[in-house]
């Protein structure tokens, strides 16, 4: 348990931090979670509008580094790997 006075409120403010954390991390994984699920569904315009809302997510969650930059790249390129793919199968 922390002593100081500045102490108690660093350990408060980590608290805070590590929530406001985890809410990002965890709408950054739904958000990329809905991506694939509508990407495996076929439906190509909900799953581009799916696929744009994950890479903001991404995207702000790497700007406030909740997660590595390199982390969100891997992630999104894969999900636009995985969007082209299923265009192409669409077309075809």
């Amino acid at each position: 348990m922390a002593n100081t006075k500045s102490a108690k409120k660093a350990a408060r403010q980590s608290l805070k931090r590590q929530a406001e954390n985890r809410v990002m991390l965890g709408g950054s994984r739904t958000a990329v979670r809905r991506a694939r699920v509508a990407i495996d569904g076929g439906n190509l315009e909900s799953s581009q509008e799916a696929v744009v809302m994950a890479l903001r997510a991404l995207d702000r969650a790497a700007n406030k580094n909740i997660i590595h930059k390199n982390n969100a790249s891997r992630r999104k390129s894969r999900l636009m790997r995985a969007l082209a793919k299923a265009q192409k199968e669409a077309a075809a």
